[in-house]
């Protein structure tokens, strides 16, 4: 059998670019940010961009459904209010949808609007439901967040101002865009259900 004998210095330039190259192989930005990364979205939750309240103002004036502090009280569990209400966050993995793959459809917990479909859905691996895009655009508003000494995009529900999440520029094609949501302001709905909800609205619509 033939024996291949390669110089030293081969040997020691192999080693050294295999070093770099584990040094600065590329992974995935939502799986490893660097902590003052204003887009990143680290996997320890609390730190993370995502992990964070938000602390911008929503103009409610604007919203379509308007109810009062005790009315959402009682329409929401202590957690949804938390969150969809006062702007805040759900721990990373420990949420209902993160790694919901059933098909169908999520809609607002604060008033019934159909936000995302589980077709926009992708696996971030961030520990949040993540959508690469809003089943209507014109159903989820954006506010620039400041807060935290970050600038961030906070998303909102557009009919009745409850607070989502965050949108980042680090999703998948075709839009490039992560939807980060909280499952705390979502309700899912069967692809079955929906179907049969759409058609009795849409039948509810056409008559006089």
């Amino acid at each position: 059998m033939k024996k291949w004998i390669f110089p030293v210095s081969f040997v020691l330039a192999a080693l050294v670019a295999a070093i770099t190259y584990a040094a600065e192989k590329p992974t995935m930005k939502d799986k490893n940010p660097k902590a003052d990364d204003p887009a990143a979205c680290a996997i320890d939750g609390e730190k993370s961009a995502c992990g964070l309240p938000s602390r911008v103002v929503i103009d409610m004036s604007k919203a379509k459904v308007q109810r009062t502090d005790a009315e959402w009280r009682a329409r929401l569990t202590p957690d949804q209010y938390r969150v969809a209400r006062q702007q805040g966050t759900e721990p990373p993995f420990r949420n209902a949808f993160w790694d919901n793959h059933a098909d169908g459809v999520y809609f607002c917990v604060g008033c019934d609007t159909p936000l995302f479909d589980a077709k926009h859905k992708f696996d971030s691996g961030t520990g949040w439901p993540s959508y690469w895009q809003p089943l209507e655009k014109m159903f989820v508003a954006e506010t620039r967040d400041t807060s935290y000494g970050m600038i961030r995009t906070e998303t909102h529900c557009a009919v009745c101002g409850s607070h989502l999440g965050h949108v980042f520029e680090d999703g998948p094609k075709p839009t490039g865009l992560r939807y980060c949501i909280n499952s705390a302001s979502l309700k899912f709905m069967p692809r079955a259900e929906y179907n049969a909800w759409v058609a009795k609205n849409s039948a509810a619509k056409a008559q006089p």
